[in-house]
């Protein structure tokens, strides 16, 4: 059996589906052959993505497998055989009216139609597909994000005097803004990756917060980051999965996160979680973490705990079971 992974033309994410990937494929049974079948277009355009399917059609194997951000190019594949995998349902999120049911149609509905199994990242994304395409729950599988290769546990003390607070991220969602402010008159550094726009800036001065900033780091550098931070915060108000949350746990950093949406999935008993919504409930959150020793060990115990859901094996196991249950013609 061999299995091809279509990914899109490489794109430079923090989280890069094409490095989750490329761990799993490290992990699958000798029994499931793989090659990798990388668009030659950028996703933009009618044109360039008609070529997209075109090419794809004719790299398929025996079972084909879109791992994500180009779901189009399921158009071009067998259907009895090709399984997509989603990563979150945002757009519901950033779209309104009928440029919102375009998109759901066009990237999801149709796309769903064109293949015998899905796959999400968590069951927050499954419940959301089920009630967005009127899908069968039966033709989805949950199967998570793994804890990214080479993420470690490595102990520090922690930096009573001044502590580093960790910031993984910058778009809309990662709820920032709040962040900012809930900051405020606490003693600690803030170290956020990402983007900081001119707003953002603008606030964290406003709220006299002491912080740094870095982007477009390499994948060792992040690791870096989780390493020298004292508590990672993740008080987003959407996430598909939430992997920072993953990756503090396996550093052994007290993770902060939200209520919402996949978070508390993620986290397990193993993060303080809060209201993204509430400035108020995030500042008791890390005040609580930042003077409270004792929780701060708890919740770094049970990370570690919490990550043996997520290791590279069981994650390939998973999917290794759904490519010989598609290769064998088993009705879902």
């Amino acid at each position: 059996m061999t299995v091809v992974f279509y990914h899109r033309k490489p794109q430079h994410w923090h989280f890069s589906l094409e490095e989750y990937f490329a761990t799993v494929r490290a992990h699958l049974p000798e029994d499931v052959r793989w090659r990798i079948a990388e668009s030659s277009h950028a996703s933009r355009g009618l044109w360039r993505r008609a070529a997209n399917i075109l090419e794809a059609s004719r790299r398929q194997g025996d079972i084909n497998h879109v791992t994500g951000d180009i779901h189009y190019i399921t158009f071009g594949l067998a259907k009895r055989k090709t399984v997509l995998t989603i990563l979150d349902c945002a757009f519901e999120q950033r779209l309104s009216g009928l440029r919102r049911e375009l998109f759901r149609t066009v990237w999801f509905k149709w796309p769903e139609r064109r293949v015998t199994r899905l796959t999400a990242i968590s069951q927050f994304t499954k419940d959301r597909l089920v009630a967005l395409l009127d899908c069968p729950p039966e033709k989805i599988d949950v199967i998570p994000v793994c804890v990214p290769s080479g993420v470690a546990p490595q102990p520090k003390p922690f930096a009573s005097g001044r502590p580093v607070v960790l910031q993984v991220g910058t778009t809309p969602t990662k709820n920032v803004e709040r962040l900012a402010q809930a900051l405020r008159g606490l003693t600690c550094d803030l170290r956020i990756i990402g983007k900081l726009d001119e707003a953002q800036r603008a606030l964290l001065a406003g709220n006299e917060i002491t912080y740094t900033n870095a982007e477009e780091l390499s994948r060792e550098a992040i690791v870096r980051e989780y390493e020298r931070a004292d508590v990672v915060a993740f008080v987003s108000t959407y996430e598909g999965f939430g992997i920072p949350i993953l990756e503090g746990q396996a550093v052994g950093r007290p993770v902060l996160t939200s209520t919402v949406a996949s978070m508390p999935e993620v986290a397990g008993d193993a993060a303080l979680l809060v209201d993204p919504y509430d400035v108020e409930a995030i500042r008791d959150g890390l005040r609580r973490l930042l003077t409270d020793a004792g929780l701060r060990a708890r919740l770094v115990e049970r990370g570690f705990r919490n990550i043996q859901r997520f290791t590279p094996q069981v994650v390939a196991d998973a999917y290794a079971r759904l490519y010989r249950s598609l290769a064998a013609g088993v009705p879902r």
